[in-house]
């Protein structure tokens, strides 16, 4: 199974992300796809196998991965800051593969009835979700 793992700005989410999913699930093929360098590095020293970084090598890969991990920020056009490209937002979107997203709430967009609870529960309940969809042949 191949996962894509997608982040911008640092790659912090994405990195802690990584690690989780290298811990638990150690022989899962994980794709960095960084709206920059710096992000993609960071979830490559986590640990991720591969990683490639901006508007076009997240646009070509979408489709090339079993599951897309990330923020819900990944598919809002100007997401991270302005990051995400339309490119990019459309490309995440139209993908037919499943995306896992954490509903990290930043800016002007809130989402209502999500609870608010540490990132780092978010990405173990996500990583947990991940495990399930392996054990279970879902993706």
């Amino acid at each position: 199974m191949r996962v894509a793992v997608i982040d911008g700005q640092g790659g912090g989410i994405g990195k802690h992300i990584v690690e989780q999913l290298r811990k638990k699930l150690p022989d899962l093929e994980i794709l960095a796809l960084g709206t920059n360098a710096l992000a993609t590095g960071a979830m490559l020293r986590a640990g991720a196998s591969e990683g490639a970084s901006g508007e076009s090598a997240i646009c070509y890969n979408v489709d090339k991965v079993d599951l897309i991990l990330g923020s819900v920020a990944i598919t809002m056009v100007y997401g991270l800051l302005g990051e995400i490209t339309p490119s990019m937002a459309t490309a995440i979107c139209a993908s037919p593969m499943p995306k896992l997203l954490l509903p990290i709430q930043r800016g002007n967009i809130q989402i209502i009835t999500v609870q608010r609870i540490p990132l780092p529960h978010q990405i173990e309940a996500l990583v947990d979700e991940v495990e399930r969809r392996m054990t279970l042949n879902q993706i």
